[in-house]
């Protein structure tokens, strides 16, 4: 995990970096893991906080295509974005179909940007919330999902 910031990078870089974030934000609404995942570099790692590190894009693709397998829609609302150099860090609020469930989730998230793709991305939010809100049938068949592997 990289705790530094890079501010060494070209000042439009930082911008750039956001608008990846916030593109790649706006494309879980098509919730196509195999695109979500191309957003990613080849070793990147998926920090799904309080879950284990996912790396590796393939892995990624199969995680993402796992934990939105009951989802019927998404949309991610931006409700803060800053960037500075290859760090880009947001506040938002996911709003999820799951089943018939619905459920309005706060995260934060941390991404660091590389070469124009995610190379780590660190997700916190508050795990009751999302098991409230999504419903304990669709967390009992994500799990057994998981336990197939």
């Amino acid at each position: 995990m990289s705790g530094n910031i890079n501010l060494s990078r070209e000042p439009d870089s930082a911008e750039a970096n956001k608008q990846l974030v916030i593109e790649f934000i706006n494309a879980w609404v098509r919730l196509d893991a195999k695109e979500l995942a191309n957003y990613f570099c080849e070793d990147g790692v998926y920090f799904n906080i309080p879950s284990k590190p996912v790396k590796g894009r393939q892995k990624i693709e199969k995680f993402i295509a796992d934990f939105s397998a009951d989802w019927k829609e998404t949309q991610w609302d931006i409700l803060s974005i800053a960037a500075q150099g290859d760090t880009v860090l947001v506040e938002r609020n996911d709003n999820t179909k799951i089943g018939n469930n619905s459920l309005t989730l706060p995260c934060n998230g941390v991404f660091i940007i590389q070469n124009g793709k995610i190379k780590e991305w660190r997700d916190y939010f508050d795990m009751l919330t999302y098991i409230r809100g999504a419903g304990i049938v669709n967390l009992i068949k994500f799990s057994l999902r998981q336990m197939k592997k």
